[in-house]
């Protein structure tokens, strides 16, 4: 199947003689024909070096490698023979099938030339975000090339947002997103959470997967949507075809957004073959989480904890108004969990005995409660193997209803795990809290798996 594909590019030829890169993020190929095809270029093929190297992980993790090997001359890797990438791509061990034809050397000659510092500032980057995304796909049992959509979707940077609305490292747009249980509201967007994007974009390309049959077309409507696929096969007439038999019938980014994912394979697995050496990457130092008792302000945090606001954003990218909600988890770096314990009741703006205090010239944000802050951490390394789901806040409760949970709290009860589920989402579901559920199953972190049973009472 595999090997009939790549032998694809010869029935599939645009001849191209010319590509060109436009500054409105466009890929212009004009065919011998004299026909002129518009490529719109996917969000992650539109960044600058200078936009990689603005993201505070790469500022700060990434450096020019020592063994840096000057690039080949363009000419050279232009005149790639056709037949030793089609070998290469053969090699990729994948059910995908990655045909060569001149679309997709179209697009592996532009990650390879004009993009190839941003993709050495990538490979470093990959050091952070690849784990997260294997351990996601795994759970799936989805093909671990997936891994590179995000790099054609977003560069690897967690809070950028495109033109459309489309946000975080698998650009998901609003919509999505919260079908597929993602929090999106004025102050949360966990689109931009590295660890819940991934659960989210895994379980929706099996879906995509389970709808399709066909990788090239789950691919193609992860781009555009399910019902733009199903109207294209519908059109071209070949209800059981694939991406290439329905390529004329979708829409000018989805036609290029296919290549785009071949060619990021193929530059991300033989980046040597084309004179590109990785940026260097340090891994950040450790961090903890810690569930905050009220809602605080990153400015406040970074007064007291030694901490900056361009690390707190970094390293918690789904708060999209610098405040991180009560119950919600915070991600410090572990030098700074101690300080922020010790310094919890003017974090909060609270006195002993939970009377709230506000500071001249600044807003109080909810700073009601009496209760205590709590200090409860799970040390980890930072984005090294993440397991934690931000929790959700809990509902209100009156001191009627909790009287009946305390007369209720010896009855057990216990819940089945539903794929997709989290332990924010069982614990809306139950009434309780996702600390509770971890005191309950003596769960150290948050991850579960489906059918796994979870006591809630």
């Amino acid at each position: 199947m595999k090997k009939q594909a790549i032998l694809f590019a010869a029935a599939f030829s645009v001849s191209l003689l010319m590509t060109a890169q436009e500054p409105n993020g466009t890929l212009i190929v004009e065919e011998d024909s004299g026909r002129t095809e518009v490529f719109d270029l996917p969000e992650g093929m539109n960044v600058t070096d200078n936009e990689l190297m603005d993201d505070y992980n790469n500022r700060t993790n990434l450096s020019e490698s020592p063994d840096q090997v000057p690039p080949a001359p363009e000419q050279d890797i232009l005149s790639s023979d056709d037949l030793l990438i089609i070998d290469r791509l053969s090699r990729i061990p994948t059910t995908i099938d990655m045909p060569l034809n001149d679309v997709t050397r179209t697009f592996i000659n532009t990650y390879s030339n004009r993009m190839r510092h941003s993709v050495a500032i990538m490979l470093g980057a990959s050091n952070f975000y690849m784990p997260i995304f294997e351990e996601a796909l795994e759970r799936y049992d989805l093909p671990l090339e997936l891994r590179y959509l995000p790099v054609i979707e977003s560069g690897l940077r967690p809070s950028v947002t495109s033109h459309a609305g489309a946000s975080g490292l698998w650009q998901f747009m609003p919509a999505t997103g919260k079908r597929y249980g993602l929090e999106i509201n004025t102050l949360v967007d966990e689109r931009r959470d590295p660890i819940k994007s991934s659960e989210a974009a895994a379980h929706f390309l099996s879906d995509l997967y389970n709808m399709f049959g066909d990788w090239s077309l789950a691919i193609a409507a992860y781009n555009c949507g399910e019902y733009n696929v199903q109207k294209a096969l519908l059109r071209s007439g070949n209800r059981d075809g694939d991406f290439w038999s329905i390529y004329n019938y979708l829409p000018k980014e989805t036609r290029g957004y296919v290549p785009a994912f071949i060619a990021a394979n193929y530059i991300m697995t033989y980046y040597c073959e084309h004179g590109i050496t990785p940026m260097q990457a340090t891994l950040p130092a450790a961090s903890d989480t810690i569930v905050v008792a009220q809602d605080v302000s990153f400015a406040k945090i970074a007064s007291l904890c030694n901490v900056t606001m361009d690390e707190l954003r970094a390293l918690n990218p789904q708060y999209r108004r610098d405040i991180v909600p009560r119950d919600y988890v915070l991600r410090l770096p572990a030098s700074a969990i101690e300080p922020f314990v010790l310094n919890e009741d003017s974090l909060y703006g609270v006195k002993r005995g939970g009377r709230p205090v506000v500071e001249p010239g600044t807003v109080s944000i909810g700073l009601t409660t009496t209760e205590e802050p709590s200090a409860a951490s799970s040390q980890t390394s930072y984005y090294d193997r993440l397991t934690y789901t931000a929790t959700s806040r809990k509902s209100g409760k009156s001191s009627r209803s909790s009287k009946r949970s305390s007369r209720r709290r010896n009855q057990s009860r216990s819940v089945a795990v539903k794929s997709g589920d989290s332990l924010s989402a069982i614990a809306k579901r139950n009434g309780t809290t996702v600390s509770n559920l971890r005191k309950l199953n003596r769960l150290k972190g948050d991850m579960i798996h489906p059918g796994q049973k979870i006591r809630v009472k």
